[in-house]
């Protein structure tokens, strides 16, 4: 495939009329109400007569196949250039219509989670509500699986899923491209998932361009955090860029396009001033790497750090397993995820076999 065909110029967006969507709503009891919505309504009618009062979203967080830092901005920001791509390890959001009128109450299952306005979520449901004039205000509940401090972007989702959320109580008052444009007041990540789950990123993040998934989804993962977490702040302020790598970003997006993920494509230019953080992340990888005898594709960190990702297998290599260093460390399998459009992203199917039904599994665009 041209690289021509999946970069340059803005993703085609497929007419809407006469498409329709149908999701399940559970209400009067048990009872299961159908919702056949049409995009060409601002506001689904039937949705008016079947008030959504719960909604389980599934919120994925994302790996930075490559990530080249290409210049210092006027205001203090960096630039930068990085495939960025959903997997399937992600968090679940549960919300519910609040009798207040006036907070949000949020909870969750770890602890250091903070569950006032600080928190992305408690963000982005203000700023939908300073979008929109609507006066929904939630109870939300945070299943939490993604770790903090990771490089993964978990807090970014989160704050992405609960703009799509509330975007559905209110009838889906904003279109997708609305949530997007809003979302990069939150954080520079937070764009990005409003993309199909595969995208090329530039400026400080929020610069999105959708583009046909580069890597098959069968392509096994695995995700390796240390307890410790790299400051974003810290290691951006020991970056130098006279000494990061200059390949040209668009020849790396066009090499996985062609040849699948590779050792020398996988280039993060805030490795080094990562490593310099923390000395004990640059002795991970270069372990895995040693141990790996070709286990892995390539072996990176993802964004800022402190997750060390492994491609072509879901193991982690035994000494992780084996020495007390390692006991505390964060592990996990994944694969890369996208979405269909107007659809938020699904819950793997493995992870949802726990057997609880959500109000609403499938929602409402």
């Amino acid at each position: 495939m041209a690289f021509s065909q999946f970069v340059l110029g803005p993703s085609p967006c497929p007419p809407n009329r006469g498409r329709r969507l149908r999701s399940n709503l559970m209400v009067c009891g048990r009872r299961q109400v159908e919702i056949v919505y049409d995009p060409d309504e601002r506001i689904n009618k039937l949705a008016d007569k079947v008030e959504v009062s719960r909604l389980s979203l599934f919120s994925p967080c994302k790996i930075n196949v490559f990530l080249r830092i290409t210049n210092k901005r006027d205001d203090g920001f960096h630039d930068l250039a990085s495939l960025f791509h959903v997997i399937s390890l992600g968090d679940v959001i549960k919300f519910s219509l609040s009798p207040s009128k006036s907070k949000d109450r949020l909870s969750t299952n770890v602890s250091g989670v903070p569950l006032d306005d600080r928190n992305l979520i408690i963000k982005a449901l203000n700023l939908y509500r300073k979008k929109t004039g609507t006066h929904n205000f939630f109870w939300i509940h945070l299943d939490k699986k993604v770790p903090t401090g990771a490089g993964l972007g978990g807090g970014s989702s989160n704050a992405a899923t609960a703009l799509w959320a509330a975007n559905q109580f209110s009838g889906s008052l904003a279109t997708e491209k609305e949530l997007q444009e809003w979302s990069s007041e939150i954080g520079s990540d937070v764009p990005f998932f409003f993309s199909q789950g595969a995208a090329y990123c530039t400026g400080r993040g929020e610069i999105v361009q959708n583009i046909p998934p580069p890597v098959p989804f069968d392509i096994p993962m695995v995700l390796i955090k240390p307890q410790q977490a790299c400051s974003t702040a810290e290691v951006y302020k020991r970056l130098q860029l006279d000494t990061t790598n200059n390949v040209d970003p668009l020849k790396l997006l066009e090499r996985i396009s062609v040849n699948g993920i590779s050792q020398d494509v996988c280039i993060n230019d805030l490795e080094p001033p990562a490593f310099q953080v923390l000395p004990s992340l640059k002795r991970l990888k270069q372990r895995v790497l040693a141990a790996s005898r070709g286990q892995y594709d390539a072996v990176f960190m993802s964004g800022s750090g402190s997750t060390i990702v492994g491609i072509g297998s879901p193991d982690p290599p035994q000494f992780v397993y084996d020495e007390d260093e390692y006991k505390d460390v964060f592990l996990s399998e994944a694969n890369f995820l996208t979405r269909e459009e107007n659809h938020w992203y699904r819950e793997p199917s493995s992870r949802s076999a726990s057997g609880q039904s959500s109000d609403l599994s499938e929602s409402i665009p």
